[in-house]
């Protein structure tokens, strides 16, 4: 499942195994869990993992900044929407 990978991929990146509790909406940057730069770390492990591409300007919030987000932004690009 979607949500699974992306939640083991920020637990062991950015929380470094801890078992915090991150809900599926939280956002990433509000919470301090990413920065600007783990961005760039969560687009290369979205791209590298489910084979698709981000561009530049899906770099945003609305496809980024949580793991329900991420998961939904995935699932349109594997879909060929966006």
């Amino acid at each position: 499942m979607i949500e699974e990978q992306v939640r083991h991929f920020i637990t062991e990146n950015f929380l470094f195994g801890e078992e915090k509790k991150v809900a599926d909406t939280d956002s990433f940057l509000e919470n301090g869990i990413i920065d600007s730069t783990g961005v760039l770390e969560v687009v290369s492990f979205v791209e590298d993992t489910f084979n698709i591409k981000v561009k530049d300007e899906e770099m945003i919030p609305e496809n980024l900044d949580s793991i329900s987000n991420l998961a939904n932004f995935i699932k349109r690009k594997q879909n060929g929407s966006n």
